[in-house]
């Protein structure tokens, strides 16, 4: 694995609030006027900086867990990124007219518990403090006790969760609809959704603070943030794998996009840096994805013209993921090079020839050979000989760099760089059986129990027993959690 000690939580944060935002179908720095917004309320209600600063964190994150139960909304409504952002802004009918209020809740609670544990364990693999974690598990709770996913109310809740659904009411509502909407918007929930107390002081400062907002730099913002400790190595990981979540069948393939990237530069002989590089951008190359619905993406057949298009803008949303998050902007505009080709076929910038660097075409190899061996809604898995096959055919139309190709083969023949597959036995010996790895590697794909029954040829009963093992030994309740902590901990 290439050294990527240098990205510290603070830039995953902003990754993973930018992720976020693409979700949900808001301005991809909705997140962080939130977060201004959160700590400047907290402020105001003479809350200490310790607060404020979990304020701040909370709002970073609140949509960390989206990617998590994207599968669940597109299933439910079609279109997991606009019924999200008709949520949000509550826009009549956003769950459908004929949804009565009880079928409503019997849909949404699993989704939102499983955002809730994934963004709550997102912040504790992040090192995030305590309060922190608790509000994201807690996050659409409401002050009447009537939201998810424990209805607990009042002081049950940390009051950060309140804070933060004020603040991303005002920013969100009065974008949409104007201040003065909003304040009345607002008012309306107040007392149940959040404190009356609270709710005041927006409608009293709201205005202001949302014209100071516009007049403020972005720089300094998150400043409050630096200091947090994370241990070496794993912020990059962690916002792979949350990207990786918003499709089943993708789970683990930014990382292994990475690996492979990473061994085709040590076949080259590129120097350390160049190495770290490419391997971040492959960590990170998906980014864009989240702005596209899971409908278009498990399209079983040929995508629509307008759907295609959609598609070929993901590169440009991972590029400008690199215009917010200064620690990413090398390694963002590389990522969003992943899909160009060298006879300038590729998207979204159709770039070719010189115009593409030695990284650029050795990730676009590597995230092609990875996708090619992985299974799509619309194909099988190929073999390595048929996917080997298959990039030797497009360097002889043109299309790939006949080096770089060689260079991504050879490296995972060799297995350099495979290092996450031998750190994987002892842990998967110590934490887990066989059986159960195997399990679990089934259903962070997707695969029901029937699936998984199927494929092990064991009873559904049978694979539901090993499911509960694997959440118990993991302490999770949902799949999601447990794909992003076997993830994390080298199990799949």
């Amino acid at each position: 694995m290439a050294d990527a000690s240098t990205i510290g939580v603070l830039d995953a944060v902003k990754a993973l609030a930018f992720i976020g935002d693409l979700s949900m179908g808001q301005p991809t720095d909705h997140s962080l006027r939130t977060s201004w917004l959160a700590a400047r309320l907290a402020a105001e209600g003479g809350r200490d900086d310790a607060q404020c600063r979990v304020v701040r964190e909370v709002s970073l994150l609140r949509w960390s867990g989206c990617t998590a139960n994207a599968a669940g909304f597109a299933d439910w409504l079609g279109d997991d990124i606009g019924s999200r952002a008709a949520m949000l802004a509550m826009r009549p009918g956003w769950g459908g007219e004929a949804e009565a209020q009880g079928r409503l809740e019997a849909a949404i609670q699993p989704l939102v518990q499983i955002h809730c544990e994934v963004s709550g364990e997102i912040a504790r693999m992040l090192g995030l403090d305590d309060v922190t974690q608790a509000s994201l598990r807690h996050i659409f709770e409401s002050w009447d006790g009537a939201g998810f996913p424990e209805r607990l109310g009042g002081a049950q809740v940390p009051e950060a969760v309140f804070v933060v659904a004020l603040a991303s009411d005002l920013e969100i509502l009065s974008r949409v609809y104007g201040f003065e909407a909003a304040q009345k918007l607002i008012g309306q929930k107040a007392g149940r959704h959040y404190p009356d107390a609270l709710a005041r002081l927006v409608c009293a400062h709201g205005g202001g603070w949302l014209s100071e907002l516009e007049q403020e730099s972005a720089e300094g913002r998150d400043e409050p943030l630096d200091a947090l400790p994370l241990q070496p190595g794993t912020a990059p990981e962690i916002v792979a794998d949350v990207i990786d979540l918003k499709l089943p069948w993708m789970a683990g393939y930014s990382r292994r996009v990475a690996e492979a990237a990473a061994g085709g530069c040590i076949q080259l002989g590129f120097d350390g840096e160049t190495r770290r590089r490419t391997y971040l951008a492959g960590l990170l190359h998906g980014m864009g994805r989240m702005a596209v619905s899971n409908a278009i993406w498990d399209t079983p057949g040929r995508l629509s013209p307008a759907a295609w298009e959609k598609v070929r803008l993901v590169p440009y949303w991972t590029a400008r993921a690199g215009k917010q998050i200064d620690a990413f902007a090398r390694e963002t505009e590389l990522a969003s090079q992943a899909y160009e080709r060298l006879d300038g076929s590729g998207y979204f910038r159709g770039v070719a020839g010189a115009a593409l660097g030695a990284e650029a075409r050795v990730l676009a190899a590597a995230a092609c050979w990875v996708a090619l061996r992985s299974p799509r809604p619309w194909r099988e898995a190929m073999s390595a000989e048929a996917a080997a096959d298959v990039l030797r055919d497009e360097v002889s139309k043109g299309r790939f760099d006949a080096e770089s190709v060689r260079a991504v083969l050879s490296g995972e023949a060799d297995g350099r760089e495979a290092g996450a597959a031998d750190r994987a036995r002892p842990a998967r010996a110590s934490l887990l059986s066989p059986r159960e790895a195997e399990v679990l590697r089934h259903i962070s794909l997707g695969a029901s129990n029937k699936e998984v029954a199927r494929v092990l040829q064991m009873s559904p009963s049978t694979v539901r027993t090993h499911v509960e093992s694997v959440f118990r030994k993991l302490d999770c309740s949902t799949r999601a959690a447990a794909t992003l902590k076997a993830s994390t901990l080298g199990l799949i």
